[in-house]
């Protein structure tokens, strides 16, 4: 039985203008729904695959600011969202999330400054921003973590060091098994690591399930790894 809060989205692309650039991602071409049955769903592809422009329309349609932050997030510094929110239906499943965050590697900064604005004497400010990158990205993580939460990470990866990372995996999946939904966008060979997890990867013209061991994040950090010096080799000799 498929217990999640959010099981599946519908596409309806009569709705996007054919002149859209959404039009011309090749993963999104012929996609119609997809499904979601774990508690934890990875997207993975290259750069401009159409991975975060599905997440933040997830995201979006569901009532999150499109810059990050809780469904009670309303500022924008930026609107550059897509028009792909107003083309999807999501579909719920009969539980409701009791918390939620969306997560933007590239919109922290705004974030974590709106939430010092939002502050007040029974809300105190988590003050991120006397953080470390690193540090303060991992902390506004883990504060907003609770257990049946929603929760939408884009590049969660990007501002920590492989040792974060595997902190943040165990976050994850410890809520994970606590009754929460993650939807997460990674590069990271380290998060794609996390167990029982789906993994769509929008590469290859299509978006499709794969094995761990099928992401390019894994075989080209494995083949790095193991074959470091000849590739090297390869890469720099004129």
């Amino acid at each position: 039985m498929n217990d999640q809060f959010i099981h599946g989205v519908i596409f309806d692309w009569d709705r996007i203008d054919n002149d859209s650039y959404l039009k011309r991602i090749e993963a999104f071409k012929g996609v119609e729904k997809l499904d979601f049955n774990k508690a934890i769903t990875f997207f993975v592809g290259e750069n401009g695959s159409g991975k975060s422009t599905l997440l933040e329309a997830l995201a979006v349609a569901h009532g999150f600011n499109p810059e990050g932050g809780t469904k009670n997030y309303i500022f924008s510094t930026h609107d550059t969202h897509s028009e792909l929110c107003d083309a999807i239906r999501i579909s719920k499943g009969y539980r409701k999330e009791k918390w939620g965050y969306f997560l933007r590697a590239e919109s922290f900064y705004n974030v974590a400054t709106q939430e010092e604005e939002y502050a007040d004497s029974k809300h105190p400010s988590a003050k991120y921003h006397e953080k470390s990158h690193g540090e303060s990205f991992l902390a506004l993580a883990q504060n907003n973590l609770h257990s049946n939460g929603l929760y939408l990470f884009d590049e969660p990866e990007a501002a920590l060091s492989p040792q974060r990372q595997l902190t943040l995996l165990m976050q994850i999946y410890r809520f994970a098994k606590e009754g929460a939904q993650f939807f997460i966008v990674t590069h990271s060979p380290i998060l794609l690591g996390i167990p029982d997890a789906d993994i769509y990867c929008f590469d290859n013209g299509r978006i499709h399930l794969c094995e761990y061991e099928e992401t390019e994040s894994y075989q080209i950090t494995e083949m790095f790894i193991n074959n470091r010096q000849m590739l090297l080799d390869r890469l720099l000799t004129d």
